[in-house]
C-alpha cells in the first residue's frame, strides 16, 4: 500500500542553484533576469527608442550648442531603461570585491563607449546581453527540491500501556522499554520488539516492498510501518530520535549536502578568461599609446576589445541548449528539472533500480496456482480460495478475488457463511457448506493440516477443504511488461555511447523474490533485505568504486526512495504512480512511468551536450578572431557588435535543433 505525501517547506543550507550560464559563478543576483516579463518590456521598450533615436534623430530640432546633450540624454535614457540593473550590480560588487564578472565588463565598455561618442553601439550592446540574460532565466533551473518532512510515514502518536491503563503520548516522549498498543490501521510509532499479537505490516513506506510482512511475537517492529489487521503489543527498543523513521525523515533533508555538482567546463573558462581580457584591455589603453602614440584611437580599440570579450554569444547558447534539450525530452514524456542534471545524465554508466513499483507493478497478483494433486484442477482450488477470502480486505485476499472474478465472474457472498479471521494467519468460512481454510502455514498448523509447504517468490496461501490440503495459490509482484526491453536498451545506448553499462537491484524484498526478478529481468547485480539507510550505503560503495566522471542513475518510486534519490549523481522518479516525496527528490521524472523512456532521456542528454560543445567551440573561436583584429584597430564598435550578433544567432539556430530532432 502506497501512500502520496505532501513534504513542508524546509529551508536548506546547500546551494540550491545551478552555476551561471556563461562559465563562473555569479556573483550578483539573477532577480532581474527570472522575471521575464518585465526584462522583455526593458528590451523591446530600448529597441523601440533606440530605432527612433536612430532614424528621428531628436536632436536636430534642438540649437547646435544643444544637440549634443540633448543626444547624450535620449541614448542614456535608453541606456538606464535596458541596463540599470546592470550597472548595479557592478558597483555594488566592487565593494564586495567581485567585479570581475560580465556586469563589470559590460558597464566599463558601454560607459567607456559613452566617453567616445558610440552612444548607440553602448545601448545595442546593453539590449544583445538583456535577451541573453532573458534567455538565462528561462533556462535556470533548480536541480532539487527541498524535501523535509514527509508526514505520511511519521507517527502522530503513541498508545503507552501502564498498569493497564493506555495514555496517547507524543512519540518523543516514550522511553525505551515502555509498552505500546499498536491497533489495526495505525502507524508504528517507534521501533521495538513484539511482545503479543500477531498481524501483517504494510512497510511499503520504508522498504518498498510490496508484500505484507508477519508480525509476531519475538519479532522486530519498525517505526513508519502499518498495522494492517491484528493488534500488537511492542516493547520499545530505540527512543523516536534514533528510530528508523526519524532517520529516514533526517536523511531526506540532509542527503542533498552530499550532492557533487558537476563543474563546467566555461566555468574553468572563465576564471581565465575574464581576468586576462580586462587585463588585455588596459594595456591596449595605457600601454599602447606610450609605444605608437594616439591615446584617443588605443582607447577606443581597448573599449571595442572589451565589447567583443562580452560573453553574449555564450551567454544565449548554453543556456538555450540545454534548455531546447529539456524541452525535447518534455516532449516525450520526460521532466528534467535543470541543465546540470541533463549534463551528467550523459555520463551515466551505473543504473540502479528499486524494485517495487519501478521495476515490478507494485501491486500483488496471482503468478501461479499449484493444486496438491490431479484430482484438484486450479479453477476449483482458486474458487474455494476466492469465496473464502471474500469478505477480507487485505491486498492478498483483494489480488484473489480479482484473479477469480477475472477468470469466472462475481461472487455470490450468500454461499459463504461462519466466516472467522486469524489475524496474521488467514481465515476460515463456510463455502457452499463446506469448511474452507485459507491463509499462510501457521493456520494449517492451527488446524492440524497436512500440506507441502512451497518455498516460492511472493506470498504463499495454503488452502485446505474439509480438513484436506488442496494445493496453493502464490501471490507475486510481477515484472513490468517492458521492464526487461528497457534494460536491454539502456546498456544497447550506452554501448554505442562507447560505456559499459551496469544494472543494479535493490530491494527490501526477501531474496527468494529478488532472485526471480533478476532472473527474469537479467539484471547484474542485486542487493536485497534492504532499508533506506543501507539502500544509501549501498549507492554511496557503488559511487566510490566507479572510475571518475563515471555516473550512478538510481531509479526509484517510492517515499523509501527519497533519500537515495537525492544521494544519487542523477536521481529519477516515476512521476505516473511515484510518491510525492520521490518526485520532489529526484532529478528526472518519467511522467508515464515508461521505463523505456530512461534510455531516451539518456540519449537526449547526450545529443545536448554535442550541441552544447559546437556552441562553445563556435563562440569562442569567432571571439578569439574577432578579439585579435580589433586589437589592431580592423573592426569597429558595430563590427563588434555585429560579430557578437551574428555568433548568438548561429549558436540560437543551433540550439534550437533539439527540439526538431524527431528521432533521438
Amino acid at each position: 500500500m502506497r501512500t502520496k505525501n505532501h513534504c513542508d517547506k524546509h529551508k536548506h543550507n546547500h546551494n540550491e542553484h545551478l552555476e551561471g550560464c556563461c562559465g563562473h559563478e555569479h556573483g550578483h543576483n539573477h532577480n532581474h533576469s527570472h522575471d521575464g516579463g518585465k526584462m522583455l518590456a526593458k528590451i523591446i521598450s530600448s529597441l523601440v527608442l533606440l530605432v527612433f533615436f536612430l532614424v528621428v534623430k531628436p536632436e536636430r530640432f534642438v540649437g547646435s550648442e544643444f544637440s549634443g546633450a540633448v543626444k547624450f540624454l535620449e541614448y542614456a535614457f535608453c541606456y538606464l531603461i535596458v541596463a540599470k540593473d546592470i550597472v548595479k550590480e557592478a558597483f555594488l560588487n566592487l565593494f564586495k570585491r567581485q567585479f570581475l564578472d560580465e556586469n563589470f565588463l559590460m558597464t566599463v565598455a558601454t560607459f567607456g563607449a559613452f566617453g567616445v561618442g558610440e552612444y548607440p553601439e553602448a545601448v545595442m550592446v546593453m539590449v544583445l546581453y538583456q535577451i541573453g540574460e532573458m534567455f538565462h532565466g528561462f533556462a535556470l533551473k533548480k536541480t532539487r527540491k527541498s524535501v523535509s518532512d514527509l508526514m505520511k510515514i511519521k507517527p502522530e502518536f503513541a498508545n503507552v500501556e501502564k498498569d493497564g491503563k493506555i495514555s496517547r503520548v507524543a512519540p518523543g516522549e516514550v522511553k525505551i522499554g515502555d509498552i505500546i498498543v499498536v491497533k489495526p490501521g495505525e502507524k508504528i510509532p517507534l521501533d521495538g520488539i513484539v511482545l503479543e499479537g500477531f498481524s501483517s505490516l504494510d512497510t511499503s513506506n520504508l522498504t518498498g516492498e510490496s508484500l505484507p510482512r508477519e508480525a509476531k511475537p519475538g519479532r522486530e517492529a519498525l517505526s513508519g510501518c502499518i498495522n494492517l489487521d491484528g493488534a500488537l503489543k511492542i516493547k520499545v527498543t530505540k527512543e523516536f530520535k534514533n528510530s528508523t523513521v526519524s532517520k529516514i525523515l533526517d536523511m531526506v533533508e540532509n542527503a542533498a549536502n552530499k550532492k557533487a555538482k558537476t563543474e563546467k567546463f566555461i566555468t574553468k573558462f572563465a576564471k581565465i578568461y575574464t581576468p586576462f581580457v580586462v587585463f588585455a584591455a588596459v594595456l591596449l589603453a595605457l600601454v599602447s599609446p606610450l609605444l605608437f602614440g594616439d591615446f584617443l584611437l588605443w582607447f577606443k580599440r581597448a573599449l571595442i576589445f572589451l565589447v567583443i570579450s562580452c560573453p553574449c554569444a555564450l551567454v544565449i547558447s548554453i543556456p538555450l541548449g540545454f534548455f531546447a534539450g529539456i524541452g525535447a525530452a518534455s516532449k516525450k514524456g520526460i521532466l528534467v528539472k535543470g541543465s546540470n542534471s541533463l549534463e551528467t545524465l550523459s555520463r551515466a554508466k551505473v543504473f540502479v533500480f528499486d524494485k517495487t513499483g519501478t521495476l515490478t507493478e507494485g501491486r500483488f497478483a496471482v503468478s501461479n496456482i499449484i493444486p496438491a494433486g490431479q484430482n484438484t484442477g486450479k479453477d476449483e482450488l482458486l474458487k474455494f480460495a476466492a469465496y473464502a477470502e471474500n469478505f477480507s480486505s487485505h491486498p492478498v485476499a483483494q489480488s484473489i478475488k480479482a484473479a477469480y472474478i477475472a477468470a469466472s465472474g462475481q461472487i455470490d457472498p450468500s454461499n459463504v457463511s461462519d466466516l472467522k479471521e486469524y489475524p496474521g494467519c488467514g481465515v476460515v468460512a463456510k463455502v457452499f457448506k463446506n469448511t474452507v481454510i485459507a491463509g499462510n502455514a501457521r493456520i494449517m498448523d492451527m488446524f492440524n493440516i497436512k500440506y507441502e509447504a512451497k518455498n516460492q517468490p511472493g506470498t504463499v496461501v495454503y488452502v485446505a477443504l474439509d480438513g484436506e490440503y488442496l494445493g496453493c495459490i502464490v501471490i507475486s509482484d510481477l515484472p513490468k511488461e517492458n521492464a526487461k526491453k528497457a534494460l536491454i536498451d539502456i546498456k544497447k545506448i550506452a554501448s554505442d555511447l562507447g560505456r559499459r553499462a551496469k544494472t543494479v537491484m535493490l530491494t527490501g524484498d526477501r531474496e527468494n523474490a529478488a532472485r526471480e526478478i533478476q532472473d527474469r529481468l537479467e539484471i547484474d547485480e542485486i542487493h536485497y533485505n534492504l532499508l533506506p539507510n543501507q539502500k544509501v550505503d549501498i549507492v554511496e560503495k557503488l559511487i566510490k568504486t566507479e572510475k571518475s566522471g563515471e555516473i550512478l542513475v538510481f531509479v526509484g518510486d517510492g517515499i523509501n526512495d527519497a533519500p537515495v534519490l537525492t544521494r544519487a549523481d542523477v536521481g529519477i522518479s516515476m512521476g505516473k504512480m511515484g510518491s510525492d516525496a520521490a518526485i520532489e527528490a529526484s532529478d528526472v521524472v518519467i511522467m508515464d512511468d515508461n521505463l523505456a523512456k530512461i534510455g531516451t532521456a539518456v540519449k537526449i542528454s547526450k545529443k545536448t551536450l554535442q550541441i552544447v560543445k559546437q556552441n562553445i567551440v563556435l563562440a569562442l573561436g569567432v571571439k578569439a578572431l574577432f578579439l585579435l583584429l580589433g586589437a589592431f584597430g580592423a573592426v569597429s564598435m558595430w563590427g563588434a557588435v555585429f560579430a557578437d550578433v551574428g555568433v548568438s544567432v548561429l549558436a540560437v539556430l543551433n540550439s534550437l535543433r533539439m527540439l526538431y530532432i524527431k528521432r533521438v
